[in-house]
């Protein structure tokens, strides 16, 4: 009988397949579309995240950048925070899933072109897509359709603004070896490094609008990439999901699957390769159900950080003071970049 079925071949759903694979188990990838999947994504891997990866025997090409740089998108007033534990990756999302296929095919993962409609468990194996399994990792995604199916999506919370995620590419040579955030008013515009001759530019907001209505917030970065060539944008969101359980019964969720917050600190794929780990080591202990509290353990800091910058982007009077206060206090600031690092 198969160990692991997984739904889904991102990021999340591979790495598990890899851990599982290391850990001798046998693990099967759902995939329907067509891969390497591209998608909305700020494509910065923090130091944490590469060293998951290497863990995992997976080696990526991007530019690297040795930390993070806020700026006021009008004014251009600044504050860094350098890693103090080597530097992060900027990598294209399809190369980052591309090599992880890699090494999954590498270790004798099969993926399947099949899709979870439906979910069928009892207290000795879980049933999806024609296969039968010890257990289903469900790692679907933002909208998990398994999470959904399975009536474990908790309701938005009230009174909070949706917030949607935009990326293109721009034909530009990087002008700083640090991942830069520009903030304005409304929105937040990550910059991050990629490859000699490329940059990826994310827009994090919580108005729908066109990708240059976004951009045209943030003056000091609309004008260094005035001439620019860019590529398709692509968009996800609302970014916010609310998991109500990581595990019910043989069924686990990792990645955005397992509940999302917020892509302002780039946290997500180290928080993926991390929980995914975490998941075969419980599953392997039979002990499926402490992977809840394993997962709620390792996401504290980025929920608890994420959770409160947000809080204070939902009030004008303090999100103007965001990066003058990280300028003021750079210390603080370089504390709070390395503790997400």
């Amino acid at each position: 009988m198969i160990d692991l079925l997984i739904a889904g071949g991102g990021p999340a759903g591979l790495a598990t397949a890899i851990h599982g694979a290391l850990a001798g188990m046998e693990a099967v990838v759902l995939e329907p579309r067509a891969t390497p999947i591209d998608k909305a994504c700020g494509e910065g891997l923090m130091p944490g995240g590469l060293r998951r990866l290497a863990e995992l025997g997976v080696s990526v090409p991007g530019r690297p950048f040795r930390g993070i740089r806020y700026l006021d998108g009008v004014t251009g007033r600044q504050a860094e925070g350098l890693f103090r534990a080597g530097p992060g990756l900027g990598a294209r999302r399809t190369d980052l899933q591309a090599a992880l296929a890699e090494r999954a095919a590498a270790l004798g993962v099969r993926v399947l072109p099949r899709r979870v409609e439906e979910v069928r468990q009892d207290e000795h194996q879980v049933a999806a897509a024609g296969l039968t399994a010890r257990y289903l990792v469900a790692a679907d995604g933002l909208h998990s359709p398994v999470r959904r199916g399975l009536g474990l999506s908790a309701p938005p919370v009230r009174g909070r603004p949706a917030r949607y995620g935009l990326r293109r590419h721009h034909d530009a040579e990087p002008w700083s070896d640090l991942v830069e955030v520009y903030w304005s008013a409304r929105c937040e515009a990550y910059v991050t490094p990629l490859a000699p001759g490329r940059i990826g530019v994310a827009v994090l907001t919580s108005e729908q609008a066109p990708f240059d209505t976004q951009l045209a917030r943030f003056p000091l970065l609309a004008e260094r990439l005035r001439g620019a060539s860019g590529g398709p944008v692509r968009g996800a969101g609302p970014l916010r999901q609310r998991a109500r359980t990581r595990v019910a019964g043989r069924v686990l969720f990792v990645g955005d699957a397992a509940g999302y917050v917020d892509a302002l600190t780039g946290e997500g794929l180290t928080l993926a390769l991390t929980a995914a780990g975490e998941l075969v080591r419980c599953v392997r202990a039979g002990r499926p159900e402490a992977y809840e509290r394993a997962w709620r353990e390792l996401s504290r800091g980025y929920r608890a950080l994420t959770g409160s910058l947000l809080w204070a982007r939902g009030r004008p009077p303090l999100a103007r003071r965001i990066v003058p206060v990280a300028a003021r206090l750079p210390g603080a600031f370089t504390r709070a970049v390395n503790l997400l690092a």
